[in-house]
């Protein structure tokens, strides 16, 4: 997008924030300027003061947490300090006989054979689990690995349970899939605005996360998605106002940790207007201070004042913050200046992943969680080599340039949130647990539920809407299929054609191909039209439709037969600006913010009318050529 297109979109999204736009009830409100908690403005270096934070867990013994720590810390050398503070992947869907690949995989990236080798050798506090490295495949196994986990840290000289951790935002990012419940993504959540749904959802996920011995999850997204062309957000971020942001942001907060689970705001100071993905580059956010202030900052001064328990730093650059050219997650300005001084929050600071290219463009794998424990961070999450990374760590202290004081304050800070979360009380879990909390049949009843509230209606033509068995009994389901999040049911066109079989109709389901590729070949766009021409209707699924994409010209082919098109958007919201025109305007359009069975079963009742559509963008729609023209604004929604 061009820099005067995104300074137009800012500044339109500010506008509708300040006129109270919001994607559900406006009766709360904003988050306060300034948060009651402060914390010590010493430097880095300075004294090892424990941070003063209230529990999210009423009834502990703090005394005697704080006695059990000093006890610790007092017993710990230098090397089991640094190793605390980092959190790592490790290969293996077991901690001490992970399958051959596994093993292998650990002795070249780690040097280790698996995840007991590895608390054994760095003394990591906390471990990251990833469905790449083969950590995830049932519940029971995820809660096996979890504890042998927490039995080889517990059999160290200093006993320290493991603070284990998982990236479950829900929607597009679920780490941990079916049977376990997938709950609605964030912006469906926005779309539902309901703050009670937010709250609910998180304190039902957390709850399953905690049966796997998950105590740590990296959500909710704090970032208000300014940016349409967004590739890294998007559908992550509640919405793009934020006031509604930092509602259902601090719902979720409560609701993940009075369920026993850390919850992590990510990724501060806000990486809602960026253009480029801070895996694969470095962005530079081009906002003013008092942008800033208005938009990125809402939803975390609401995460602090709800007391959360971790805040993860993002790799971006952000001038108007600090004019240095590092990113924040290097930045003492942003990290200690802005965010624990003037934001008043002591809590755990853990990075995005240190293997992200955003963080290592400038400085070596051995300096970047160097740099990032001088700008106040306390975990450093996943290091692309973790002997490089700790032995920089262990060089800097020894050559004076960090402090051994300054290792001890984030070490408390992580020994604090774990007894906070009562892993020094019981850091196990039991296959107990996890057949009475895992993907229980009320847990999934709470998702569809909550997902009901989420399908958005932009468009309905005609009144086209709601298809009924009687006038629409053969439905052709077609369109682009996105790969399935993890554990779910299948190819979406599958999946929702099934979903409408149910509900007493005749489906078929053809798929045109996979998101991300060029889209849908000439022969199979004329397959599809052929096939729809036999039906009495058609749902045509879209994935984020660019400019000149294939996926337009099928949308169009289809309403050329003159058969009635319902058309759902598996991800983005913004894909109806590029079927606006005469000739590709579908009967019907919906937004389901995401291809999980638990979406589609959704959008399917909503089509067929067994449900009304509730759901209101969270997002403001925009002409597709001219970014200042808003074809459907935030709080849109058609019902019947």
């Amino acid at each position: 997008m061009h820099t005067t297109s995104r300074r137009a979109l800012l500044t339109a999204t500010l506008a509708a924030a300040a006129a109270g736009a919001c994607s559900g009830p406006t009766n709360s409100s904003p988050a306060p300027a300034a948060p009651a908690r402060r914390t010590s403005t010493a430097s880095s270096d300075g004294p090892s003061a424990a941070p003063s934070r209230p529990t999210t867990e009423p009834g502990r013994d703090h005394e005697r947490d704080r006695r059990r720590i000093d006890e610790l810390i007092g017993r710990m050398t230098l090397d089991q300090k640094i190793g605390q503070l980092f959190v790592m992947r490790v290969y293996g869907h077991s901690a001490t006989r992970p399958d051959p690949a596994d093993v292998a995989a650990n002795r070249k990236e780690i040097g280790v054979d698996n995840a007991a080798e590895l608390i054994a050798k760095y003394h990591v506090g906390g471990v990251m689990y990833i469905g790449w490295a083969h950590n995830i495949r049932d519940p029971h196994q995820v809660a096996a690995l979890s504890n042998g986990i927490q039995k080889a840290a517990l059999a160290t000289s200093v006993p320290v349970p493991v603070l284990l951790s998982t990236d479950q935002e829900y929607g597009t990012v679920a780490r941990v899939g079916a049977p376990a419940t997938l709950f609605p993504g964030a912006m469906a959540l926005g779309a539902g605005g309901s703050a009670a749904d937010a709250r609910t959802a998180a304190r039902t996920a957390g709850a399953e996360l905690a049966a796997l011995g998950i105590r740590q999850d990296y959500a909710p997204i704090a970032d208000v998605n300014v940016d349409p062309a967004n590739p890294v957000i998007g559908v992550r971020s509640f919405g793009a106002d934020p006031k509604a942001v930092a509602r259902m942001v601090a719902a979720q907060v409560e609701g993940y940790q009075s369920a026993g689970v850390a919850a992590t705001a990510k990724h501060f100071p806000g990486h809602g207007d960026t253009s480029v993905d801070s895996h694969v580059g470095l962005p530079r956010i081009t906002h003013s201070r008092k942008e800033w202030e208005r938009l990125d900052a809402p939803p975390f001064r609401a995460a602090i004042e709800a007391g959360i328990d971790s805040i993860m730093t993002a790799h971006l650059l952000f001038p108007a913050l600090d004019p240095a050219d590092d990113p924040a997650t290097l930045s003492r300005p942003i990290l200690t200046g802005v965010l624990r001084e003037e934001l008043g929050y002591d809590g755990v600071v853990v990075t995005d992943s240190l293997g992200m290219q955003g963080v290592r463009e400038k400085y070596g794998d051995d300096r970047v969680p160097v740099l990032a424990l001088k700008a106040g961070v306390d975990q450093l999450l996943n290091p692309p080599s973790l002997s490089l990374a700790f032995e920089g760590v262990r060089k800097a202290v020894r050559a004076g340039e960090i402090s051994e004081d300054r290792i001890d304050r984030s070490l408390r800070r992580v020994l604090e949130l774990k007894a906070r979360r009562g892993l020094f009380d019981d850091p196990y879990t039991s296959d107990r647990a996890v057949n009475r909390t895992v993907g229980t049949r009320e847990h999934r009843a709470t998702a569809d539920r909550i997902a009901e509230r989420t399908t958005t209606l932009i468009t309905n033509r005609g009144g086209l809407l709601p298809l009924s068995p009687r006038r629409h009994r053969d439905l052709l389901v077609v369109g682009v299929d996105a790969a399935a999040p993890s554990g779910t049911g299948g190819p979406p066109t599958s999946v929702l054609a099934r979903a409408l079989s149910g509900l007493g109709f005749r489906t078929e389901a053809l798929t045109t191909g996979t998101a991300g590729s060029p889209g849908p070949s000439p022969e199979r766009i004329e397959a599809a039209v052929a096939a729809a021409r036999e039906r009495d209707a058609v749902i045509v699924t879209t994935y984020d439709i660019a400019s000149g994409s294939a996926q337009r010209t099928l949308v169009a082919r289809l309403v050329a037969t003159g058969v009635p098109v319902v058309h759902l958007a598996l991800r983005n919201p913004y894909d109806i600006a590029r079927l606006n025109g005469r000739d590709t305007a579908p009967g019907a359009s919906l937004a389901a913010y995401c291809w999980t069975d638990v979406e589609l079963r959704a959008a399917a009742r909503v089509i067929a009318g067994r449900t009304a559509p509730r759901g209101k963008l969270p997002v403001a729609v925009r002409h597709a050529d001219d970014p200042s023209r808003v074809l459907y604004p935030i709080g849109h929604g058609l019902t019947y």
